[in-house]
């Protein structure tokens, strides 16, 4: 165990340190500053008198702002529970229904919890390099009077509520790698490590001021922080748990289409409180990131099944469901930063490319990757953040400004993958490996040939 620690150590320093060295950019120049205090000396008469600088305003509470990202907040609950429950669950076996929703209902539940514990803090809580600070543990100095310091027109505390389910729905993620062979215990173990270890300091690096905000890359909703992040995390997860007994040899079916097609458009439905809801606010850069996550979604189910009907001859309600995942995690990193005919491109884009993802790929990866965790949010995620830097241009609908740098940008957001790629990567095989070491990972063939839903919680999904 102690060996664990110190490698856990050893390995997160040499990644510190690394990333930091990656994500290095030269400072701009700065300009020579004029002698204006000697012009005005020799000619006072011609010089305007200088104004006093415009007071900052003062934050104030907006009511429709704060109800906007209240129920924002509630959307993306709903895209976990029932949402994403009820999409893996479909997918899983019949005897496995149950195990998939414990799950990701106990691990949204733990995260929120450790989120307001420990997690604001380390995330938001001050400005480092890779974490926050310590100010804010236990929610320290937030009442229901304080205004958020990162959205000044809504109450601390929801922008707490609403951050946290961005935290626990990434987690929950992961699920669908390893599903059908992994103790519960397991899964709880390792989802406090690389919550505490992974999702916070990108949460960080990318939204709270730190290593990759200071560097420019642009992520509105988290194709870094939630999608690669947890794509990357499911597939270390799914080479060091293991194959399903049968993986290969056996058909392992959905047992229930229905109840994935409901839990994706619940989670479309949902997305749109994700991606929206990160604009802070009620206003214009909301309604954008709402129309992109339209579009994008409807761009992707479209190309995913059309491929699917080339290939195979036939389009599936799986892939319908499956393509539209895709649009919505390529379309976050981009909601509020590119235009709806470049969100629907990128949606085409990512279509394809996650259809390839859980075919191709997925074959030359050789794991098992229960529910496509990687293909989908590891490659959707992958897709989105490096087009966002190509489709944000102004000459191509996006927002930024005339004098957008597209090839700066893009190596900004392709480090920015490469960082989290790397991270995550590291900080999950070490939360793996303690989690084996404390309790083992796998369940035993006996336990897993009868179900975990009757082995690991006595319970069984429908009446045999």
């Amino acid at each position: 165990m102690k060996k664990l620690l110190a490698s856990f150590i050893l390995g997160l320093g040499l990644l510190t340190a690394g990333t930091a060295v990656l994500a290095q950019t030269p400072a701009p120049a700065e300009a020579a500053a004029p002698a204006a205090a000697a012009m005005e000396a020799a000619a006072p008469a011609a010089a305007p008198a200088a104004e006093a600088p415009a007071a900052a305003p003062t934050p104030k509470l907006d009511s429709g702002d704060t109800a906007w990202m209240m129920t924002s907040t509630m959307l993306v609950i709903l895209m976990t529970i029932p949402g994403l429950a009820l999409f893996y669950g479909g997918l899983a076996r019949s005897k496995n229904m149950l195990s998939v929703l414990v799950q990701v209902f106990v691990v949204f539940a733990l995260m929120s919890l450790l989120w307001a514990i420990y997690g604001y803090s380390l995330a938001f809580g001050g400005e480092g390099t890779f974490f926050g600070g310590l100010d804010k543990l236990f929610l320290k100095g937030i009442t229901a009077e304080t205004l958020s310091g990162a959205l000044p027109t809504i109450p601390e505390y929801v922008f707490v509520s609403f951050q946290s389910t961005f935290a626990a729905i990434t987690v929950a993620l992961i699920v669908g790698a390893f599903a059908e062979r992994i103790k519960f215990s397991a899964v709880l173990i390792f989802g406090v490590l690389w919550f505490t270890f992974s999702y916070l300091p990108i949460a960080h690096m990318v939204w709270g001021g730190g290593l990759l905000a200071k560097d420019g890359a642009l992520d509105f909703a988290g194709g870094t922080v939630v999608h690669i992040n947890a794509g990357v995390a499911g597939l270390v997860g799914a080479y060091m748990v293991g194959k399903r007994i049968g993986f290969g040899k056996e058909a392992f079916m959905p047992h229930s289409l229905t109840l994935t097609m409901v839990g994706a458009s619940l989670l479309w439905v949902g997305w749109f409180g994700f991606n929206a809801g990160s604009a802070g606010a009620a206003n214009g850069v909301a309604g954008l990131a709402f129309i992109n996550t339209v579009l994008a979604t409807a761009a992707a189910a479209l190309a995913w099944i059309g491929g699917e009907a080339l290939h195979k001859g036939k389009a599936s309600m799986l892939g319908a469901a499956s393509g539209a995942v895709a649009g919505l995690v390529a379309v976050t990193p981009a909601a509020g930063f590119v235009g709806p005919m470049g969100s629907i491109v990128l949606g085409l884009i990512a279509g394809l490319g996650c259809l390839w993802g859980v075919g191709g790929l997925k074959r030359m990866l050789g794991a098992d990757d229960a529910f496509d965790v990687f293909g989908v949010h590891g490659v959707g995620g992958i897709i989105g953040a490096i087009l966002t830097g190509v489709f944000a241009a102004p000459g191509l609908g996006g927002t930024q400004p005339a004098d957008y740098a597209m090839g700066h940008q893009v190596w900004v957001q392709f480090k920015s993958v490469l960082i989290t790629i790397a991270w995550s990567g590291v900080v999950a095989f070490i939360a793996y490996k303690i989690a084996d070491v404390l309790v083992g990972l796998r369940v035993t063939e006996e336990e897993e040939r009868e179900g975990l839903d009757i082995t690991s919680h006595g319970e069984t999904a429908y009446n045999r």
